[in-house]
């Protein structure tokens, strides 16, 4: 695999430091091993400066460049997901009911590299920040990080961010200007009747039908109300209600989630919904309540900045190996924050067969640790060449 040779040399270490993590697997902001040994490692290299407790466990470190010029952010996720290992490798979650299950350990163990790389060379003019964060599954740390001011604080200029991606080919890059992952919203939806005995319906006022009556109509907005040729998805995956054959009750709850690309299809979706909400509830003599929480926005590359990161991975792969006009993925990820903050880019780093993210059998392939490293190196080098 076309790595840079330095890197190439420490792939081990990268290794040994990526199932380390994977054995200490943590949640949310509550990361404080994971943390430690970030800067174990950090320290050790080297590097300038190192900023922790930003968005609670988060660290900024700051390696300095040969010269004047602005600096790139380079992003690694740490957090771990609720799930059980089924994965039966030696280093196994060594935490309960917790593993990374999506693969940041190997993102961090990726930029621990280009770290260590970038510090013993230099050779880059302005600064590099590398940008540890914790919460990307939930809680938005992304989010955290850039509301506590972390863009204006380290002055970033730029920043970027890679994914593995397991059952795509090894080595290979995924990317595309503007949208690429998806805005992700969840919805519940309370219905207050009047429940009664199954055998005399016209005594109630049933939530059940109601119930019915709503689902059918949220999903018109898709095909109605929103334009054609608007990527979006909107999915009812919970109804609640009822617990006899002969009694209908006096509540029901249904919940889902939405996708969208853009705040146009967005905003339409939320309103449709809140009017189909109380108009279905009015014809069936019903009281409801729509609790629409957003989340993510959609994650939005910078077109100059996405061209620059898919030439850089081709320097490395070669051309038949980079997509840069990869189609939307409909997953969520929090690194949309930073973009919305800073021009950048978001790549899907190929990491061969294998169980898919958020699976108990997941486990990150080391093989494309140095490759996704030498990215990260190549793609400051490029930006921002040393002063000879």
């Amino acid at each position: 695999m076309p790595i840079i040779n330095r890197i190439a040399d420490f792939a081990e270490d990268m290794t040994t430091w990526r199932r380390h993590l994977h054995t200490i697997p943590e949640l949310s902001f509550d990361c404080p091993k994971t943390a430690a040994f970030i800067k174990e490692r950090l320290e050790e290299f080297g590097v300038d400066e190192i900023h922790e407790g930003i968005a609670q466990t988060g660290i900024v470190a700051i390696i300095n460049g040969k010269g004047d010029g602005p600096t790139v952010g380079l992003r690694a996720d740490f957090d771990a997901l609720p799930i059980e290992e089924e994965t039966g490798v030696e280093y196994a979650s060594t935490h309960p009911g917790k593993m990374h299950a999506c693969g940041h350990d190997g993102h961090t163990a990726m930029l621990l590299g280009a770290a260590k790389y970038m510090v013993e060379t230099r050779n880059f003019s302005g600064r590099v920040a590398l940008i540890f964060q914790p919460a990307e599954e939930e809680g938005g740390g992304a989010q955290v990080m850039c509301q506590e001011g972390m863009m204006d604080r380290f002055d970033i200029a730029e920043v970027y961010g890679i994914h593995n991606f397991p059952g795509t080919e090894e080595g290979s890059f995924f990317t595309r200007s503007g949208p690429i992952m998806a805005a992700v919203d969840s919805f519940t939806i309370t219905i207050n009747g009047r429940g009664g005995h199954g055998a005399m319906p016209h005594e109630t006022a049933d939530p059940v039908v109601a119930a019915c009556g709503m689902v059918t109509a949220i999903q018109t907005i898709i095909s109605r109300n929103v334009k054609s040729g608007a990527e979006k998805v909107i999915s009812v995956t919970q109804i609640h209600t009822g617990s006899a054959s002969n009694v209908i009750p006096d509540t029901a709850m249904i919940n889902g989630t939405v996708r969208t690309f853009d705040k146009e299809t967005r905003d339409t979706i939320m309103r449709r919904m809140a009017e189909i909400v109380q108009g279905q509830a009015a014809s069936y003599g019903v009281e409801a309540e729509l609790d629409y929480e957003e989340g993510y926005p959609a994650t939005v590359n910078a077109e100059a900045q996405t061209a620059f990161a898919a030439g850089v991975a081709r320097g490395l792969v070669g051309d038949a190996k980079v997509d840069d006009d990869f189609a939307k993925v409909a997953g969520a990820e929090d690194f949309s924050y930073m973009l919305e903050e800073r021009p950048g880019s978001y790549l899907f780093l190929g990491a061969g067969p294998g169980a898919g993210l958020h699976h108990p059998k997941f486990n990150f392939n080391d093989e494309i640790a140095p490759l996704g490293a030498s990215f990260f190196a190549q793609l400051v080098e490029q930006l921002q060449p040393s002063v000879k």
